[in-house]
């Protein structure tokens, strides 16, 4: 199964913009899988989205049946890592949730990388 996108028509800034796509999706699938198991109805990502920023998005249903999300954003900074939630202010995380940040990110490169290892070895 091919994890690439089928193009037809596309420019090729196109083509890398989908292929870039596809690939972050990927990857913040198997990102979603490295803080354990989830509940019936949840859905986790946890990506890098650049050089700067991680991104943890996680959704599950509410008690009522509606869908609840949660985006959060970790910005990579010389003095600091900042973490913002659903677009609100931006606040300096502790060192203990610093730390936890740069094990999950380790983790996530770690497995990220053994599936580009697989796909390679299987084309």
């Amino acid at each position: 199964m091919s994890v690439l996108p089928k193009f037809s028509h596309q420019s090729d800034e196109e083509r890398q913009a989908e292929i870039e796509r596809s690939l972050i999706s990927q990857e913040a699938k198997i990102g979603g899988k490295l803080f354990g198991p989830l509940r019936e109805g949840h859905w986790r990502e946890f990506y890098c989205k650049d050089e700067y920023n991680w991104v943890w998005y996680e959704e599950w249903p509410s008690p009522s049946g509606q869908r609840r999300a949660v985006t959060t954003l970790y910005t990579v900074r010389p003095d600091g890592i900042l973490k913002q939630q659903d677009g609100k202010t931006p606040e300096y995380i502790s060192r203990n949730e610093a730390h936890n940040l740069y094990n999950a990110a380790d983790l996530y490169r770690q497995r990220v990388g053994a599936e580009y290892q697989r796909i390679l070895q299987a084309a």
